[in-house]
């Protein structure tokens, strides 16, 4: 409930940045796309982060980083990738208009990035914070 309560949240901000660029800045449609999707995971991660996966923090800002690297480079280039692709299905090719068209995208990604940002992204005990030098590891050999 939570992953789908924080996408909801995602459409609204991802038509709406959609809206504001193909109808005030005039924005290709798919160029307005791309730009809107990448504003919705960066929103959406933090959102995801916080709330719908709080218990599975990441430890430290470089473990956060980490994530958000994975986060952008999975659910971003699901998302952006697929978006763009049925934009251009939709709207290049079937002539659907283009709001209707982007939430068909958005419902259609979002089983995707659910099952990449569960199992991996956000996976239980992922991303804790490594040893800062060496030294600080110890190893035991047993024979």
């Amino acid at each position: 409930m939570k992953f789908n309560l924080v996408g909801a949240m995602g459409m609204v901000v991802q038509v709406t940045i959609l809206a504001s660029l193909t109808a005030i800045v005039h924005l290709q449609y798919l160029l307005a796309t791309a730009i809107a999707v990448e504003c919705t995971v960066l929103h959406n991660f933090a959102w995801h982060e916080r709330f719908t996966w709080a218990d599975r923090p990441s430890r430290g800002q470089r473990a956060l980083g980490g994530r958000l690297s994975h986060f952008n480079f999975t659910t971003g280039a699901v998302s952006i990738g697929g978006n763009l692709l049925l934009m251009r299905l939709l709207v290049g090719v079937a002539h659907a208009p283009v709001l209707l068209a982007n939430v068909a995208s958005v419902a259609t990604c979002s089983v995707v990035n659910y099952l990449i940002n569960d199992r991996w992204v956000f996976r239980a005990g992922s991303w804790r914070r490594l040893p800062a030098r060496r030294e600080n590891c110890r190893v035991e050999r047993g024979f």
